[in-house]
């Protein structure tokens, strides 16, 4: 038997189907927990669940889990991957709940052999990948947070922006918080600023009158919003921003205990320059790939660090990779892109790229590569990365590759 589920926020579709594409059965459920009781049931007349597999337009959610759960293998498919299929079942494109969970229940019997697995993850991998994810999409609402309080300030308050180089720190958000206006600040001088920031352990090293410099060089402000809401308005941004970073804080301290106890931890904890962060996002990303993949070349495409070969005829065409993990590549990238700066061989993959005239973004892929097989090495024999013996290889290789002196 083969299962279709066409899944929605509030309802969902279920097809079952048999080998000779006879619709079995068909029924919809709602997105309760009765729904998914008497589908899950329901199913169980058809077969054992490991029977039964199911397909399903999604990797992940309540809906993934509980098949999971149950039992049944899942085959997550792309909706762009699905929708190119649908002229096979008509040229209308034609497209309904029911007339979905039975093209995906057909599609999974046809090619079903052709597609992975859902497979479960380990689950101190995928907590990390939780942790990790949440912090990245944090991080993204910590950018936009700030990037709102410059234009406020832009707009009412552009000494507030000035005095420190970083807005997005301690200091700055401190500053802010007891000089909200320009009428705030009117009475600062060198000398009182320099001793506030002495309290506030200010470590920018400037003087205060550099500081006091830079609040009186930048352009009055000529609002036409009172200075009660310009005080309110800053405030409030001020204590949004300072709310994230406390959830980014709390994040990288999980996350640190989390990789402390990790089982994969040791194999890449001593890289150049991966810190408890970039080591917990190698884990969480790249871990689940590293369980489920056949070859090392599978990692490094389902990493997106290689890219897609066309050819037909007399036409080649070596294109970007988009349909990627993009959260593993960003990771996997990030990594890279700061080994090199203590790596000598890093480094020198990374300059040899440059010099043949290749983007910082695709000399930065090809460095990912190399480090991918590194990581599939070390996760392959079970060995931790040793720089050492790593180095004494690469001198080993570069000897090897040399041509003898005539």
């Amino acid at each position: 038997m083969f299962i279709g589920w066409d899944w929605a926020t509030e309802t969902h579709d279920v097809t079952v189907m048999d080998d000779t594409g006879k619709r079995i059965d068909r029924w919809e459920l709602a997105h309760t927990e009765e729904g998914f009781a008497k589908t899950l049931n329901r199913l169980g007349k058809h077969g054992a669940p490991a029977d039964l597999p199911v397909m399903i337009e999604t990797r992940r959610g309540l809906t993934v889990d509980r098949l999971l759960a149950a039992g049944h293998p899942v085959v997550p498919v792309h909706p762009n991957a699905f929708h190119a299929m649908r002229p096979r079942w008509g040229a209308s494109k034609a497209k309904t709940d029911a007339g979905d969970s039975m093209k995906l229940a057909d599609y999974l019997r046809t090619d079903g052999h052709l597609l992975p697995r859902l497979e479960p993850t380990e689950q101190a991998t995928l907590d990390l990948q939780a942790l990790t994810r949440t912090r990245a999409d944090h991080v993204e609402a910590r950018v936009a947070a700030v990037n709102q309080l410059a234009a406020l300030l832009d707009a009412h308050w552009p000494g507030g922006k000035a005095v420190f180089a970083n807005l997005d720190s301690d200091i700055a958000m401190a500053f802010l918080e007891k000089y909200p206006t320009p009428a705030s600040a009117a009475r600062l001088t060198a000398g009182r600023l320099e001793a506030w920031c002495k309290r506030r352990r200010y470590s920018g090293k400037k003087p205060g009158s550099i500081l006091i410099e830079r609040l009186r060089a930048a352009p009055e402000a000529a609002s036409r919003l009172s200075e009660t809401v310009v005080e309110q308005l800053v405030r409030v941004q001020v204590q949004l921003v300072q709310g994230i970073r406390t959830t980014i804080r709390t994040l990288d301290k999980a996350i640190s205990e989390a990789v402390e106890t990790h089982p994969y931890a040791p194999l890449f904890a001593t890289m150049p320059r991966i810190g408890k962060v970039s080591l917990g996002q190698i884990i969480g990303e790249i871990g689940p790939l590293l369980e489920r993949a056949q070859t090392c070349e599978q990692l490094i495409a389902e990493a997106g660090v290689v890219p897609v070969t066309r050819a037909s005829g007399k036409s080649r065409t070596v294109a970007f990779r988009f349909a990627t993990n993009r959260r593993a590549r960003i990771a996997l990238t990030t990594f890279a892109d700061n080994s090199r700066h203590s790596s000598d061989w890093a480094a020198k993959i990374y300059n040899d790229a440059r010099a043949r005239k290749k983007r910082h973004p695709h000399a930065i892929r090809i460095l990912a590569r190399a480090w991918l097989r590194v990581m599939w090495a070390c996760w392959r024999d079970g060995t931790c990365y040793d720089p050492a013996i790593h180095q004494a290889n690469d001198k080993i290789n570069m000897a090897a590759d040399t041509p003898l002196a005539a």
